[in-house]
């Protein structure tokens, strides 16, 4: 699993910060969150997650949730991390950042979510159903690209164009040049774009999970039991607006939510002095 690194990553001394990617994207959307976490005190570890090159392709072909949340663990105890861990994540690195932050024992005091919250938060209740409705309606359309990625052959072909209108709808009048640069270098073959979009096709096909991941596949949807920052882009292409307002009645106490006016799904690129600012705010608090 390789990595990008900011600030004192040898002295293990330091509290750990991981920050996780998501789709279709990689370890550089964190360019501008790293340094400002190393400039804190933080050692910052960015890793491309599994499949997504110059890491390897897991040898288990398993891109579930569970898998990549191991990774995760196993990483935080290669670098020695201790119970001062902090953990982010930004799509689907913010899904495996919302199963560990509800995993027993989980070794990080505190984690940030970008643009998905935690599953559970998004789940219906007795007194708002109707308001419940009308938000997946309107999801539904807006994630048709998840049923997209389920046909074989077809997502890999189109795999460059698909990518491009992504970033485009998501955070409208963002340019993504860089970003996409940074993505086909990371994805250059047939095998790294199939494994991208393995992360789609696996979570239908959790039979597949292999056993060494299954003791976390109930964490993975459910709720947080740390403190968690849950941010959300106003503009948002991919995740509606409305889930972000009901995210913080049902996180645990020192947890918040908050929308990032002016950016859309990829905040922490289109507003990094906001985001970075929140994170940081959040992160220098006492846990409860």
């Amino acid at each position: 699993m390789a990595s990008l690194a900011w600030g004192p990553v040898a002295d293990r001394e330091a509290p750990l910060a991981v920050l996780l990617h998501g789709f279709p994207d990689t370890a550089h959307t964190w360019r501008y969150l790293g340094p400002a976490l190393a400039d804190a005190g933080y050692r910052v570890v960015a890793p491309f997650t599994r499949g997504y090159a110059p890491s390897g392709l897991p040898a288990d072909g398993s891109y579930h949730v569970p898998a990549l949340m191991s990774d995760v663990l196993e990483l935080h105890a290669a670098l020695d991390g201790d119970a001062r861990a902090v953990l982010i994540g930004h799509d689907w690195g913010a899904i495996t950042a919302n199963g560990l932050a509800a995993a027993e024992d989980s070794p990080f005091r505190r984690v940030v979510s970008l643009a998905v919250p935690p599953f559970p938060a998004m789940n219906p209740s007795r007194d708002d159903v109707g308001r419940w409705v009308a938000t997946m309606a309107r999801q539904a359309r807006l994630s048709w690209y998840t049923l997209f990625n389920q046909l074989p052959a077809l997502p890999e072909a189109t795999f460059d164009r698909l990518v491009a209108h992504l970033w485009r709808q998501w955070s409208p009048g963002y340019d993504a040049t860089a970003d996409l640069a940074h993505l086909a270098a990371s994805v250059s073959t047939k095998e790294r774009k199939a494994a991208a979009l393995g992360y789609y096709r696996a979570q239908p096909r959790q039979w597949r999970l292999p056993g060494r991941y299954r003791h976390l596949a109930q964490a993975w949807v459910g709720s947080p039991r740390v403190p968690l920052l849950y941010l959300h882009g106003a503009d948002d292409g991919c995740l509606d607006i409305r889930w972000a307002a009901r995210v913080s009645a049902r996180l645990p106490s020192g947890g918040r939510s908050a929308v990032i006016t002016g950016a859309g799904h990829f905040l922490q690129l289109e507003r990094p002095d906001v985001v970075n600012a929140r994170i940081l705010e959040f992160l220098a608090e006492e846990t409860p």
